[in-house]
Protein backbone atom coordinates (compact mmCIF):
# COMPACT_ATOMS: atom_id res chain seq x y z
CA UNK A 1 0.00 0.00 0.00
CA UNK A 2 1.54 3.06 -0.92
CA UNK A 3 1.61 5.59 1.65
CA UNK A 4 2.42 9.70 0.89
CA UNK A 5 2.55 10.79 4.29
CA UNK A 6 4.94 10.70 7.59
CA UNK A 7 2.40 9.24 9.40
CA UNK A 8 5.15 6.43 11.04
CA UNK A 9 7.81 8.71 11.54
CA UNK A 10 5.77 11.36 13.57
CA UNK A 11 4.14 8.05 15.76
CA UNK A 12 8.04 7.48 16.54
CA UNK A 13 9.41 10.94 16.97
CA UNK A 14 6.09 12.51 18.86
CA UNK A 15 3.90 10.07 20.53
CA UNK A 16 4.30 9.08 23.90
CA UNK A 17 2.75 5.04 24.07
CA UNK A 18 1.29 3.82 26.86
CA UNK A 19 2.54 0.25 28.40
CA UNK A 20 5.67 0.60 25.70
CA UNK A 21 9.16 -0.08 26.00
CA UNK A 22 10.00 3.54 25.01
CA UNK A 23 13.69 3.01 23.55
CA UNK A 24 13.26 0.51 21.52
CA UNK A 25 10.06 1.88 19.93
CA UNK A 26 12.07 5.26 19.47
CA UNK A 27 14.39 3.09 17.91
CA UNK A 28 12.37 1.34 15.54
CA UNK A 29 12.42 -2.00 17.23
CA UNK A 30 8.74 -2.15 18.00
CA UNK A 31 6.05 -2.45 15.39
CA UNK A 32 4.07 0.06 14.81
CA UNK A 33 0.72 -0.54 13.61
CA UNK A 34 -2.25 2.11 12.73
CA UNK A 35 -5.65 1.42 12.87
CA UNK A 36 -7.86 2.76 10.42
CA UNK A 37 -11.42 1.14 11.26
CA UNK A 38 -13.15 -2.13 12.14
CA UNK A 39 -16.40 -3.62 11.77
CA UNK A 40 -18.05 -6.40 14.40
CA UNK A 41 -14.57 -8.41 16.03
CA UNK A 42 -12.46 -7.38 13.13
CA UNK A 43 -10.19 -4.36 12.88
CA UNK A 44 -8.15 -3.04 9.97
CA UNK A 45 -5.17 -1.58 9.90
CA UNK A 46 -3.10 0.94 7.37
CA UNK A 47 -1.69 -1.91 5.80
CA UNK A 48 -4.49 -3.91 4.57
CA UNK A 49 -4.37 -6.30 7.89
CA UNK A 50 -7.74 -7.07 8.63
CA UNK A 51 -7.28 -8.77 12.10
CA UNK A 52 -10.01 -10.83 14.16
CA UNK A 53 -9.82 -8.56 17.80
CA UNK A 54 -10.10 -11.17 20.37
CA UNK A 55 -9.51 -9.07 23.61
CA UNK A 56 -12.04 -6.04 22.01
CA UNK A 57 -9.23 -3.22 22.34
CA UNK A 58 -8.63 -3.83 25.88
CA UNK A 59 -11.54 -5.90 27.13
CA UNK A 60 -14.16 -2.62 26.10
CA UNK A 61 -15.15 -2.56 23.00
CA UNK A 62 -18.05 -5.06 23.88
CA UNK A 63 -21.08 -4.14 21.10
CA UNK A 64 -17.93 -4.44 18.58
CA UNK A 65 -16.69 -2.25 16.03
CA UNK A 66 -18.44 0.07 13.69
CA UNK A 67 -22.03 0.25 15.26
CA UNK A 68 -23.15 3.01 13.27
CA UNK A 69 -26.32 3.69 16.33
CA UNK A 70 -23.61 5.20 18.70
CA UNK A 71 -21.64 6.94 16.36
CA UNK A 72 -24.45 8.65 15.29
CA UNK A 73 -25.45 9.70 18.56
CA UNK A 74 -22.10 10.98 19.11
CA UNK A 75 -22.34 13.14 16.49
CA UNK A 76 -25.89 14.36 17.42
CA UNK A 77 -24.83 15.13 20.46
CA UNK A 78 -21.81 17.18 19.41
CA UNK A 79 -23.95 19.72 17.07
CA UNK A 80 -26.59 19.97 20.12
CA UNK A 81 -24.58 20.26 22.89
CA UNK A 82 -20.51 19.44 23.14
CA UNK A 83 -19.77 20.26 26.63
CA UNK A 84 -21.68 21.71 30.02
CA UNK A 85 -20.00 20.38 33.30
CA UNK A 86 -22.01 18.65 36.13
CA UNK A 87 -21.27 20.61 38.72
CA UNK A 88 -23.91 22.74 41.14
CA UNK A 89 -27.17 20.51 39.74
CA UNK A 90 -26.40 20.56 36.17
CA UNK A 91 -27.05 18.26 33.53
CA UNK A 92 -28.01 17.14 29.97
CA UNK A 93 -30.42 14.78 28.90
CA UNK A 94 -27.47 12.31 28.08
CA UNK A 95 -26.19 12.26 31.52
CA UNK A 96 -29.29 11.76 33.16
CA UNK A 97 -30.81 9.30 30.92
CA UNK A 98 -28.03 7.39 31.28
CA UNK A 99 -27.35 7.91 35.18
CA UNK A 100 -31.16 6.25 35.02
CA UNK A 101 -30.49 3.53 32.93
CA UNK A 102 -27.94 2.50 35.14
CA UNK A 103 -29.37 2.48 38.00
CA UNK A 104 -32.07 0.39 36.57
CA UNK A 105 -29.25 -2.50 35.90
CA UNK A 106 -27.29 -2.26 38.83
CA UNK A 107 -27.67 -4.13 42.23
CA UNK A 108 -30.80 -3.44 44.19
CA UNK A 109 -29.47 -1.89 47.33
CA UNK A 110 -27.24 0.71 44.76
CA UNK A 111 -28.07 4.51 45.03
CA UNK A 112 -26.69 6.85 42.96
CA UNK A 113 -23.95 7.07 39.87
CA UNK A 114 -20.78 9.61 39.92
CA UNK A 115 -19.30 10.10 36.56
CA UNK A 116 -15.96 10.09 35.34
CA UNK A 117 -13.89 9.44 32.48
CA UNK A 118 -11.87 6.39 32.99
CA UNK A 119 -11.42 3.49 35.39
CA UNK A 120 -8.14 5.18 36.95
CA UNK A 121 -10.42 7.88 37.61
CA UNK A 122 -13.32 5.95 39.46
CA UNK A 123 -11.56 4.20 41.50
CA UNK A 124 -9.67 7.58 42.88
CA UNK A 125 -13.51 9.07 43.35
CA UNK A 126 -13.99 5.83 45.22
CA UNK A 127 -11.14 6.14 47.72
CA UNK A 128 -11.85 9.35 48.31
CA UNK A 129 -15.59 8.66 49.09
CA UNK A 130 -14.74 6.09 51.31
CA UNK A 131 -12.31 8.59 53.33
CA UNK A 132 -14.45 11.12 53.70
CA UNK A 133 -17.23 8.57 54.58
CA UNK A 134 -15.35 7.44 58.05
CA UNK A 135 -14.74 11.03 58.66
CA UNK A 136 -18.46 11.72 58.88
CA UNK A 137 -19.08 8.77 60.81
CA UNK A 138 -15.97 10.22 63.09
CA UNK A 139 -13.67 7.12 62.41
CA UNK A 140 -10.19 9.15 61.09
CA UNK A 141 -8.11 6.41 61.64
CA UNK A 142 -10.05 4.39 58.78
CA UNK A 143 -8.24 4.88 56.08
CA UNK A 144 -5.99 1.29 54.69
CA UNK A 145 -7.44 -0.18 51.87
CA UNK A 146 -6.98 -3.81 51.40
CA UNK A 147 -6.19 -4.89 47.18
CA UNK A 148 -5.19 -7.87 46.10
CA UNK A 149 -1.88 -8.90 44.37
CA UNK A 150 -2.34 -9.57 40.74
CA UNK A 151 -5.51 -7.06 40.27
CA UNK A 152 -5.94 -4.13 38.24
CA UNK A 153 -6.83 -0.95 39.23
CA UNK A 154 -5.88 1.84 37.22
CA UNK A 155 -2.56 3.51 37.12
CA UNK A 156 -2.69 6.86 39.08
CA UNK A 157 -1.12 7.24 42.25
CA UNK A 158 -3.49 5.89 44.24
CA UNK A 159 -4.93 3.24 41.72
CA UNK A 160 -1.77 2.89 41.09
CA UNK A 161 -1.20 1.38 44.69
CA UNK A 162 -4.06 -0.76 44.53
CA UNK A 163 -3.01 -2.33 41.59
CA UNK A 164 -0.87 -5.58 42.23
CA UNK A 165 0.83 -6.02 39.52
CA UNK A 166 4.75 -5.10 39.86
CA UNK A 167 5.17 -3.25 36.44
CA UNK A 168 2.80 -0.74 37.79
CA UNK A 169 5.02 0.25 40.86
CA UNK A 170 8.58 -0.25 39.27
CA UNK A 171 10.16 2.97 39.98
CA UNK A 172 6.87 5.02 40.29
CA UNK A 173 7.60 4.72 44.26
CA UNK A 174 3.96 3.07 44.62
CA UNK A 175 2.37 1.65 46.39
CA UNK A 176 1.46 4.43 48.79
CA UNK A 177 1.17 3.48 52.51
CA UNK A 178 -2.36 3.67 52.76
CA UNK A 179 -2.61 0.81 50.54
CA UNK A 180 -2.23 -3.02 51.23
CA UNK A 181 -1.77 -6.36 49.42
CA UNK A 182 -3.44 -9.60 50.25
CA UNK A 183 -3.69 -12.88 48.86
CA UNK A 184 -4.90 -13.08 44.99
CA UNK A 185 -7.81 -15.78 44.43
CA UNK A 186 -5.88 -17.68 41.48
CA UNK A 187 -6.30 -21.14 42.86
CA UNK A 188 -3.59 -22.44 39.59
CA UNK A 189 -0.77 -20.34 41.64
CA UNK A 190 -1.79 -22.26 45.17
CA UNK A 191 1.32 -22.34 47.66
CA UNK A 192 0.67 -26.00 47.99
CA UNK A 193 -0.40 -28.19 44.97
CA UNK A 194 -2.07 -30.51 47.38
CA UNK A 195 -5.00 -28.06 48.46
CA UNK A 196 -8.57 -27.90 46.80
CA UNK A 197 -10.48 -25.38 46.44
CA UNK A 198 -11.63 -25.30 49.66
CA UNK A 199 -8.87 -25.89 51.37
CA UNK A 200 -7.23 -22.42 49.03
CA UNK A 201 -10.30 -20.39 49.84
CA UNK A 202 -9.71 -20.81 53.66
CA UNK A 203 -6.04 -20.09 52.95
CA UNK A 204 -7.06 -16.69 51.27
CA UNK A 205 -9.20 -16.32 54.09
CA UNK A 206 -6.79 -16.94 56.59
CA UNK A 207 -4.32 -14.62 54.86
CA UNK A 208 -7.01 -11.66 54.62
CA UNK A 209 -7.84 -12.05 58.85
CA UNK A 210 -4.26 -12.08 59.51
CA UNK A 211 -3.64 -9.10 57.78
CA UNK A 212 -6.47 -7.33 59.51
CA UNK A 213 -5.67 -8.48 62.90
CA UNK A 214 -1.84 -7.52 62.35
CA UNK A 215 -3.49 -4.06 60.81
CA UNK A 216 -6.20 -3.23 63.91
CA UNK A 217 -9.75 -3.62 61.86
CA UNK A 218 -9.95 -0.08 63.35
CA UNK A 219 -7.33 1.12 60.51
CA UNK A 220 -9.03 -0.78 57.22
CA UNK A 221 -11.56 1.37 55.64
CA UNK A 222 -11.77 -1.20 52.28
CA UNK A 223 -11.52 -3.86 50.44
CA UNK A 224 -11.52 -3.89 46.34
CA UNK A 225 -11.47 -6.71 44.01
CA UNK A 226 -12.78 -7.18 40.91
CA UNK A 227 -15.12 -10.14 40.60
CA UNK A 228 -12.70 -11.90 38.22
CA UNK A 229 -9.15 -10.99 37.93
CA UNK A 230 -8.57 -9.19 34.87
CA UNK A 231 -5.29 -8.12 33.98
CA UNK A 232 -3.65 -10.13 36.78
CA UNK A 233 -4.38 -13.28 34.37
CA UNK A 234 -8.23 -13.53 33.34
CA UNK A 235 -8.61 -15.46 36.60
CA UNK A 236 -12.61 -16.80 38.08
CA UNK A 237 -12.63 -17.07 41.72
CA UNK A 238 -12.57 -20.57 43.24
CA UNK A 239 -16.01 -21.40 44.50
CA UNK A 240 -17.13 -19.76 47.60
CA UNK A 241 -14.51 -17.32 47.30
CA UNK A 242 -16.62 -14.14 47.99
CA UNK A 243 -19.20 -15.65 50.09
CA UNK A 244 -16.26 -16.18 52.80
CA UNK A 245 -14.61 -13.05 51.90
CA UNK A 246 -17.88 -10.78 52.15
CA UNK A 247 -18.07 -12.63 56.15
CA UNK A 248 -15.41 -11.16 56.66
CA UNK A 249 -15.11 -8.06 55.96
CA UNK A 250 -18.74 -8.11 57.49
CA UNK A 251 -17.51 -9.34 60.62
CA UNK A 252 -14.86 -5.97 61.09
CA UNK A 253 -17.01 -3.18 59.45
CA UNK A 254 -15.00 -3.00 56.34
CA UNK A 255 -16.63 -1.55 52.82
CA UNK A 256 -16.42 -3.49 49.88
CA UNK A 257 -15.73 -2.12 46.50
CA UNK A 258 -16.21 -3.88 43.25
CA UNK A 259 -13.92 -3.07 40.53
CA UNK A 260 -16.36 -3.92 37.65
CA UNK A 261 -14.62 -2.32 34.63
CA UNK A 262 -13.97 -5.27 33.03
CA UNK A 263 -16.97 -7.43 34.18
CA UNK A 264 -19.51 -4.49 34.02
CA UNK A 265 -22.60 -4.29 32.05
CA UNK A 266 -22.26 -7.93 30.47
CA UNK A 267 -18.98 -9.77 29.96
CA UNK A 268 -19.84 -12.43 32.08
CA UNK A 269 -23.58 -13.38 30.72
CA UNK A 270 -24.54 -11.08 33.59
CA UNK A 271 -25.22 -7.21 33.49
CA UNK A 272 -23.21 -7.26 36.33
CA UNK A 273 -20.31 -9.51 37.98
CA UNK A 274 -21.65 -8.47 41.46
CA UNK A 275 -24.99 -10.32 40.58
CA UNK A 276 -22.75 -13.36 38.94
CA UNK A 277 -21.34 -13.96 42.21
CA UNK A 278 -23.79 -12.56 45.17
CA UNK A 279 -21.72 -9.59 46.39
CA UNK A 280 -23.43 -7.03 47.78
CA UNK A 281 -20.90 -3.96 47.34
CA UNK A 282 -20.82 -0.41 49.07
CA UNK A 283 -18.84 1.14 45.87
CA UNK A 284 -19.27 -0.35 42.53
CA UNK A 285 -16.82 1.14 39.62
CA UNK A 286 -17.70 1.24 35.71
CA UNK A 287 -16.29 2.19 32.59
CA UNK A 288 -15.15 -0.17 29.79
CA UNK A 289 -17.95 -1.48 29.18
CA UNK A 290 -20.68 1.56 29.58
CA UNK A 291 -19.94 2.99 26.43
CA UNK A 292 -18.13 -0.08 24.71
CA UNK A 293 -15.46 2.74 24.38
CA UNK A 294 -16.73 4.48 21.74
CA UNK A 295 -15.90 7.46 23.89
CA UNK A 296 -14.24 8.08 27.41
CA UNK A 297 -16.71 7.52 30.38
CA UNK A 298 -16.63 5.99 33.96
CA UNK A 299 -18.56 5.77 36.87
CA UNK A 300 -18.42 4.77 40.21
CA UNK A 301 -22.26 3.44 41.71
CA UNK A 302 -22.80 4.10 45.36
CA UNK A 303 -24.96 2.59 47.78
CA UNK A 304 -28.00 3.52 49.71
CA UNK A 305 -26.15 2.76 52.79
CA UNK A 306 -22.86 5.38 51.54
CA UNK A 307 -25.54 7.73 49.98
CA UNK A 308 -27.19 8.39 53.33
CA UNK A 309 -23.76 8.90 54.94
CA UNK A 310 -22.48 11.25 52.15
CA UNK A 311 -25.85 13.16 52.47
CA UNK A 312 -25.25 13.71 56.40
CA UNK A 313 -21.89 14.93 55.45
CA UNK A 314 -22.80 17.63 52.82
CA UNK A 315 -25.51 18.88 55.30
CA UNK A 316 -22.21 19.80 58.05
CA UNK A 317 -19.70 20.74 55.72
CA UNK A 318 -21.31 22.24 52.45
CA UNK A 319 -21.26 21.19 48.77
CA UNK A 320 -19.34 18.03 48.62
CA UNK A 321 -15.74 19.49 47.67
CA UNK A 322 -14.77 16.75 44.65
CA UNK A 323 -15.42 17.15 40.62
CA UNK A 324 -13.81 16.61 37.17
CA UNK A 325 -14.23 19.06 34.58
CA UNK A 326 -15.56 16.00 31.97
CA UNK A 327 -17.37 14.46 35.07
CA UNK A 328 -20.62 13.11 32.87
CA UNK A 329 -19.66 14.81 29.89
CA UNK A 330 -22.43 14.74 27.17
CA UNK A 331 -20.75 13.27 24.21
CA UNK A 332 -19.96 10.52 26.72
CA UNK A 333 -22.98 10.49 28.02
CA UNK A 334 -24.55 9.60 24.55
CA UNK A 335 -22.59 7.34 23.57
CA UNK A 336 -23.62 5.33 26.87
CA UNK A 337 -27.00 5.53 26.15
CA UNK A 338 -26.74 4.29 22.42
CA UNK A 339 -24.86 1.74 23.66
CA UNK A 340 -26.60 0.34 26.32
CA UNK A 341 -30.00 0.58 24.01
CA UNK A 342 -27.81 -1.75 21.38
CA UNK A 343 -26.69 -4.35 23.85
CA UNK A 344 -30.39 -4.99 24.98
CA UNK A 345 -31.65 -4.44 21.42
CA UNK A 346 -28.78 -7.17 19.93
CA UNK A 347 -29.33 -9.22 23.33
CA UNK A 348 -25.65 -9.19 23.74
CA UNK A 349 -25.45 -10.50 27.43
CA UNK A 350 -27.12 -13.65 26.46
CA UNK A 351 -24.48 -13.92 23.76
CA UNK A 352 -21.80 -13.09 25.61
CA UNK A 353 -22.69 -16.27 28.19
CA UNK A 354 -23.43 -18.56 25.40
CA UNK A 355 -20.47 -18.53 22.86
CA UNK A 356 -17.99 -17.04 25.57
CA UNK A 357 -18.89 -20.74 27.25
CA UNK A 358 -18.54 -22.37 24.00
CA UNK A 359 -15.18 -20.53 23.60
CA UNK A 360 -13.76 -21.72 26.71
CA UNK A 361 -14.97 -25.41 26.38
CA UNK A 362 -13.26 -25.24 22.63
CA UNK A 363 -10.06 -23.95 23.63
CA UNK A 364 -10.08 -26.38 26.45
CA UNK A 365 -10.23 -28.96 23.35
CA UNK A 366 -7.57 -27.40 21.08
CA UNK A 367 -4.73 -26.84 23.26
CA UNK A 368 -5.36 -28.06 26.91
CA UNK A 369 -4.02 -31.35 26.03
CA UNK A 370 -0.61 -29.53 25.04
CA UNK A 371 2.42 -30.46 27.29
CA UNK A 372 2.97 -27.23 27.51
CA UNK A 373 -0.32 -25.95 29.19
CA UNK A 374 -0.93 -25.57 32.36
CA UNK A 375 -4.56 -24.27 32.50
CA UNK A 376 -7.29 -23.14 30.24
CA UNK A 377 -9.56 -20.96 32.13
CA UNK A 378 -12.72 -18.42 32.34
CA UNK A 379 -16.10 -17.28 32.46
CA UNK A 380 -18.73 -15.70 30.42
CA UNK A 381 -16.06 -13.76 27.15
CA UNK A 382 -13.28 -14.37 28.93
CA UNK A 383 -10.69 -16.69 28.63
CA UNK A 384 -7.36 -17.66 29.13
CA UNK A 385 -4.62 -20.04 28.33
CA UNK A 386 -1.69 -20.25 30.84
CA UNK A 387 1.35 -22.04 29.64
CA UNK A 388 4.24 -23.85 31.83
CA UNK A 389 7.49 -25.66 31.19
CA UNK A 390 6.12 -28.34 33.41
CA UNK A 391 2.90 -29.06 33.78
CA UNK A 392 3.50 -31.86 36.48
CA UNK A 393 5.45 -30.14 38.60
CA UNK A 394 3.74 -26.37 37.54
CA UNK A 395 7.44 -25.50 36.57
CA UNK A 396 6.84 -22.03 34.83
CA UNK A 397 9.29 -20.62 32.23
CA UNK A 398 11.60 -18.15 32.99
CA UNK A 399 10.37 -14.14 31.90
CA UNK A 400 13.41 -14.02 30.33
CA UNK A 401 12.44 -16.27 27.44
CA UNK A 402 9.35 -14.30 26.76
CA UNK A 403 6.94 -17.04 26.02
CA UNK A 404 3.36 -15.26 26.39
CA UNK A 405 4.34 -13.06 23.99
CA UNK A 406 6.21 -14.80 21.31
CA UNK A 407 2.74 -16.54 21.51
CA UNK A 408 0.38 -13.39 20.73
CA UNK A 409 3.17 -12.52 17.96
CA UNK A 410 2.28 -16.22 16.44
CA UNK A 411 -1.46 -15.74 16.60
CA UNK A 412 -1.32 -12.72 15.06
CA UNK A 413 0.69 -13.88 12.43
CA UNK A 414 -2.57 -16.23 11.87
CA UNK A 415 -4.82 -12.93 12.29
CA UNK A 416 -6.31 -13.43 15.35
CA UNK A 417 -5.46 -10.82 18.54
CA UNK A 418 -5.14 -12.20 21.77
CA UNK A 419 -3.03 -10.71 24.90
CA UNK A 420 0.13 -11.36 26.35
CA UNK A 421 -0.83 -11.05 30.00
CA UNK A 422 1.67 -9.33 32.83
CA UNK A 423 3.46 -11.63 35.22
CA UNK A 424 3.35 -15.29 33.76
CA UNK A 425 2.67 -16.43 30.39
CA UNK A 426 -0.74 -16.28 30.45
CA UNK A 427 -2.72 -15.75 26.45
CA UNK A 428 -5.59 -13.76 27.46
CA UNK A 429 -8.93 -13.63 25.21
CA UNK A 430 -11.91 -10.89 25.68
CA UNK A 431 -13.73 -10.84 22.36
CA UNK A 432 -16.40 -8.40 21.90
CA UNK A 433 -20.08 -9.50 22.65
CA UNK A 434 -21.09 -10.09 19.34
CA UNK A 435 -18.39 -12.64 18.65
CA UNK A 436 -19.83 -16.00 16.45
CA UNK A 437 -19.74 -19.03 16.77
CA UNK A 438 -17.78 -20.08 13.69
CA UNK A 439 -15.02 -16.98 14.90
CA UNK A 440 -14.81 -18.82 18.33
CA UNK A 441 -13.72 -21.45 16.60
CA UNK A 442 -10.88 -19.84 14.52
CA UNK A 443 -9.54 -18.40 17.74
CA UNK A 444 -9.29 -22.03 19.15
CA UNK A 445 -8.20 -23.23 15.93
CA UNK A 446 -5.38 -20.60 14.98
CA UNK A 447 -4.57 -20.34 18.83
CA UNK A 448 -3.34 -24.25 18.43
CA UNK A 449 -1.30 -23.43 15.50
CA UNK A 450 0.43 -20.81 17.08
CA UNK A 451 0.88 -22.82 20.20
CA UNK A 452 2.36 -25.63 17.83
CA UNK A 453 4.39 -22.86 16.36
CA UNK A 454 6.14 -22.18 19.26
CA UNK A 455 6.34 -24.47 21.34
CA UNK A 456 6.39 -27.25 19.42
Amino acid sequence: MLKNDLLEQWDRESFFHPSTHLAEFARGNVAQRIITGGTNCHIEDRDGNRLLDAFAGLYCVNVGYGRQDIAEAIAAQAKELAYYHSYAGHGTEASITLAKMIMERAPAHMSKVYFGMSGSDANETNIKLVWYYNNILGRPEKKKIISRWRGYHGSGLMTGSLTGLHLFHNKFDLPLSQVIHTEAPYYFRRPDLAMTEADFVAHCVSELEQMIEDEGADTIAAFIGEPVLGTGGIVPPPEGYWEAIQKVLEKHDILLIADEVVTGFGRLGSMFGSDHYGLKPDLITIAKGLTSAYAPLSGSIVSEKMWKVLEQGTDENGAIGHGWTYSAHPIGAAAGVANLRLIDELNLVQNAGEVGTYLNKIMAEAVGAHAHVGEVRGTGMLCAVEFVKDRDSRTFFDASEKVGPQLAAALLDQGVIARAMPQGDILGFAPPFCLTHAEADEVADKTAIAVKTVLG
